[in-house]
């Protein structure tokens, strides 16, 4: 299977980079929090030659508050896991999926009076 690339080549399936299902599970779980929460309403994913992009926004028309980022090239470096705020600062990196969603976990936490 061969899918055309933004770049106007052709890719095969294989040569993209994507998010696995149990990887998928645990992003898609924190989403359904925060949309619980009020705090998120949209999303989108990429998955490119060397990355794969899990895009979160408030509104649809907007730029994306939060990307969460897969690059197995960086898997033996920094971390294969991203989370980069919408000015482009990654938040947080690592290998472990549940420990990089945890600078956004704490988005969750409200103190009640």
């Amino acid at each position: 299977m061969t899918v055309q690339s933004p770049t106007t080549f052709p890719v095969t399936a294989k040569e993209q980079v994507a998010f696995h299902r149990t990887e998928l599970s645990v992003i898609l779980g924190l989403y359904g929090r925060m949309v619980a929460a009020g705090e998120w309403r949209d999303y989108g994913i990429s998955c490119l030659r060397d990355l794969a992009v899990f895009s979160v926004f408030r509104r649809t028309a907007e730029t994306p508050l939060y990307r969460i980022e897969k690059r197995p090239a960086l898997r033996l470096r920094q971390g294969q896991f991203a989370v980069v705020g919408a000015e482009g600062q990654v938040l947080r990196r690592g290998n472990d999926l549940r420990q990089v969603l945890s600078v956004l976990e704490r988005k969750l936490i409200r103190v009640v009076e």
